[in-house]
């Protein structure tokens, strides 16, 4: 359609509005009742909901727990009611690689500890966005994204790098769990009032181009922001004594470090080794591109996510579990998957049928729908490769042990290319054409891009 024609179409379509009659609705039910396969499906989801009654078997049968690749691991942690998958899946990685060292495949580390952090930098990059913007309208729609959501749970796999560089890593039991971590609705709702509070006070201050009463009111939001994170979380540990039994029963202590010198003498610092390799076909393909809203950290790693086709995805995140190195990894898990059975699987509820309708939206449109999008980080253990070609994924989830096989998932490689997003895997394993994209020029997108 050329743009004249476009355009008189939605001139027309100013004053197109169709009201249903009541003949119209008579005629959808005499069609309804003509068809008796309908009344089959009504009393099956009527009776058990959409997902049961579309359930399909061919989905479980073809997955197994069986895979040709797979690293060693064991227990599996628990975010509980929180958003921290993010921060999980990259502990997560990073356990397996001291399991691997250190003989401890069970050895774990705080969540708390780095979430108490994220919650309070947050804030602190809050208070800036809202500054950058304060000559913008409230309705602005980047100011309005800012104020939807000022510190929230979700992030990403740079962020936690970010905060890891800061301010180290510490063991579960130096700094447990607290209530609040694993329930942050609460807490949510009474930082971000007091956030968008705080943000509205600094933009009149910015308009009013009283630059001397910004810092000090800054300093006086950020004490308020981190006795709130002390109350729910638990004051953040300084020092600590590392001790452990690696699986053989030998006996590791090192005592009173901090959690920085933990980070920089158990673990070698190649954070900056690993990619982002992303795949949204609404988006131009090898190209990186930066997502500034979602950093955590003033002055931390930017999340940057480099776009290209799935397939480098999966021979990047190959080549990475046969070295024995797992792979966080950001996906849409509500997506034709089954918590309780640990699947995940293309087609595993067939609603089309039960419903004698057909959807045909592809990745592409679907992102540019909202229709999917990255919505939760897990780690890749294992995969299923048969005559060259990937078959089924294993996946070590952060639901507990009660979800799955002992908290752990299997995903075909259909499910894969629809609704994987995101891998993070190191340089080594990944092109030299899109290493160099890698390290080049980023492209920022706007808060509210499918990628986000």
């Amino acid at each position: 359609m050329m743009a004249t024609e476009l355009n008189d179409f939605i001139e027309k379509g100013k004053s197109m509005k169709h009201e249903l009659t009541m003949a119209e609705i008579a005629k959808f039910q005499q069609e309804y009742e003509k068809e008796p396969q309908n009344r089959v499906a009504e009393l099956a989801v009527v009776n058990n909901g959409v997902q049961k009654a579309s359930f399909n078997n061919e989905g479980v049968r073809k997955l197994n727990r069986t895979f040709s690749i797979e690293i060693p691991t064991d227990n599996v942690t628990d975010q509980k009611q929180s958003g921290r998958c993010w921060l999980f899946a990259a502990l997560n990685t990073l356990r397996h690689g001291f399991a691997k060292k250190y003989n401890a495949k069970n050895f774990t580390f705080s969540q708390n500890y780095l979430f108490f952090w994220d919650r309070v930098e947050r804030a602190n990059i809050f208070f800036d966005n809202i500054l950058n913007t304060a000559d913008r309208p409230l309705d602005d729609r980047t100011v309005h994204t800012y104020m939807q959501g000022p510190d929230t749970d979700g992030g990403q796999w740079a962020m936690a790098i970010s905060l890891i560089r800061k301010y180290g890593l510490v063991p579960t039991y130096a700094q447990d769990e607290s209530f609040t971590a694993n329930n942050t609705s609460a807490f949510n709702s009474a930082l971000n009032m007091k956030l968008r509070e705080d943000g509205l006070f600094l933009r009149k201050l910015a308009q009013e181009n009283k630059t001397d009463e910004i810092e000090k009111k800054r300093q006086e939001f950020l004490s308020e922001v981190y006795r709130m994170a002390v109350i729910a979380f638990g004051e953040p540990v300084q020092k600590f004594d590392l001790e452990f039994k690696d699986d053989d029963g030998k006996y590791y202590f090192d005592g009173d470090i901090t959690p920085l010198d933990f980070f920089h003498n158990y673990f070698t610092d190649d954070l900056d080794d690993y990619v982002v390799l992303f795949n949204a076909p609404d988006h131009e393909f090898d190209k990186l591109y930066a997502l500034p809203f979602e950093d955590n950290v003033e002055g931390g790693t930017p999340v940057h996510f480099l776009n290209t086709k799935i397939e480098n995805l999966k021979e990047a995140a190959i080549k990475q579990l046969k070295a024995g190195e797992t792979i966080w990894f950001g996906c849409d898990v509500g997506k034709e998957s089954d918590r309780q059975r640990g699947l995940l699987s293309k087609g595993l509820y067939q609603t089309d049928t039960i419903f004698n309708i057909e959807t045909k939206l592809n990745k592409k449109e679907r992102l540019q729908t909202g229709a999917s999008g990255s919505t939760h980080a897990m780690t890749l253990v294992g995969v299923d490769v048969v005559d060259g070609k990937p078959r089924q994924w294993k996946i070590e989830n952060s639901w507990g042990s009660k979800v799955g096989e002992k908290g752990y998932f299997v995903m075909d490689d259909d499910w894969f290319n629809e609704y994987l997003f995101k891998v993070v895997v190191k340089k080594q394993y990944v092109p030299d054409k899109l290493v160099k994209i890698w390290e080049g020029e980023a492209t920022p997108v706007e808060a509210w891009d499918s990628m986000a």
